[in-house]
């Protein structure tokens, strides 16, 4: 069964829970026999307690086989240099159908081009693109500080604590999608919330601790009416009067039938808000946490205002706000004499491609001069790379820059909330207090 919206979308029922996900103590990662360490855990994330386990992996078992899972068997990818190598050959590990661990156990999937292959997913994303092309950032720029600013100069005054994540990360970043969509203003939170309901299941990245099912229905249906109306008065639109995206869509010489295709259309605009929201929201967040935890790096900062756009790229290397990407096996394949078969999966582990030391030196910490942070997998990397990378960090660097001139210290004053999944590094509250210049 299924719910089918005002506007003609059947929004696929979700299912009641099967998936059994681990509980009790986390495993020793060290004394648990390698075969059975499983880094789909999503308690890991939650806990913050990922970095042992893959440690082990990367030292000891690099491309590792998990025979049993809540998610079945699959093929764990943790090093940079092996991320690389799958990601530089999309013609053997294929995005379909989906880009989570998790399979969807109705095997009904809400396409988008980023769970596509060529060249369905290069016209796609070639429509799209424009919107984050480099006369399009420079448009936007001016937009986002003046964001930025109406935000950072109504906080609240100084030592009285209050939720960074919901004040300035959610803010920005919602702020920025409604832009981007051109979708009323004075609704935009709609576009937060929307995002936190498509970005898993116990299903398919071990979140079991969202919403009902039935509020995921009624939300995504709510989601679909509005954009296949914001859709039809686009399209009824001069395209030459508007720069959005639902616009370049409907417009989009390979996309403008996407609306008689209603779970590809869904599916796009879904993966356009997330793309926009969880990259940017969680780093923003883990930036503020991450100079809380290296002080020495807060000074840095202090004593060099120019170091912001180096940092940027370190605190999404950091961060790393998604935790993987799995790919589908077209064929066999042979990674350092692992032998793997045609119509197995293999996860790429971002967070620890991150942490090899074979590439960033002193890969744990925070090191915001630290040379080559750009090199980082937060991105991905290949035809699959963030379309919307360097909006991003123009968000990142404006932030910091606004920041600087306002503050001298954001303090931490008590543990974040981290999100329940194996997908998304998501950071929910983190309490602070502002020290203003």
């Amino acid at each position: 069964m299924s719910e089918e919206s005002s506007t003609g979308v059947r929004i696929p029922e979700p299912p009641a829970m099967r998936t059994r996900l681990p509980s009790g103590d986390l495993p020793d990662p060290w004394t648990t026999p390698i075969d059975e360490l499983d880094v789909s855990d999503s308690r890991l994330y939650q806990q913050d307690a990922w970095r042992p386990y893959f440690e082990r992996l990367r030292r000891d078992d690099p491309v590792h086989f998990t025979a049993g899972s809540p998610f079945g068997p699959y093929w764990s990818v943790t090093t940079h240099r092996h991320i690389l190598e799958v990601e530089s050959h999309p013609e053997v590990f294929s995005s379909f159908p989906t880009i989570a661990i998790g399979d969807s156990p109705n095997d009904q999937y809400i396409e988008n081009f980023i769970a596509m292959d060529p060249p369905k997913h290069d016209q796609q994303r070639k429509t799209v693109a424009p919107v984050v092309a480099p006369r399009n950032l420079m448009l936007l720029e001016p937009v986002i500080r003046e964001h930025v600013a109406d935000i950072l100069d109504n906080l609240p005054a100084d030592g009285v604590e209050f939720n960074w994540v919901d004040r300035v990360s959610i803010e920005l970043t919602t702020r920025m999608l409604a832009t981007l969509f051109d979708f009323p203003f004075e609704d935009r939170r709609k576009l937060t919330y929307w995002s936190d309901l498509s970005i898993g299941s116990p299903e398919t990245t071990g979140m079991d601790e969202g919403p009902t099912a039935e509020a995921v229905r009624d939300g995504l249906t709510d989601m679909a009416n509005t954009f296949m109306g914001l859709w039809q008065e686009r399209a009824a639109a001069d395209p030459a009067e508007h720069n959005d995206l639902i616009t370049m869509l409907a417009h989009g010489e390979t996309t403008r039938d996407m609306i008689s295709r209603p779970l590809e259309f869904l599916g796009n605009i879904m993966l356009l808000i997330v793309g926009g929201n969880d990259t940017t929201r969680n780093s923003i967040s883990g930036g503020v946490l991450a100079l809380n935890q290296f002080p020495e790096e807060y000074g840095k900062l202090r004593a060099d205002h120019s170091v912001i756009p180096n940092m940027v790229s370190e605190i999404v290397r950091w961060q790393t706000p998604v935790l993987h990407m799995r790919r589908t096996l077209v064929s066999d394949y042979e990674i350092d004499g692992k032998k793997m078969k045609a119509g197995e999966k293999v996860v790429m582990w971002y967070i620890s491609g991150n942490r090899d030391e074979s590439m960033h030196p002193d890969a744990d910490r925070l090191v915001i001069d630290r040379p080559d942070a750009r090199k980082h997998v937060s991105f991905g990397f290949g035809i699959h790379r963030c379309m919307g990378n360097r909006l991003a960090e123009m968000q990142l660097r404006t932030l910091w820059e606004e920041i600087m001139k306002r503050f001298e210290f954001i303090e931490v004053t008590g543990p974040e909330r981290r999100l329940k999944s194996n997908f998304i590094r998501g950071i929910l509250e983190l309490p602070v207090r502002l020290h203003r210049v």
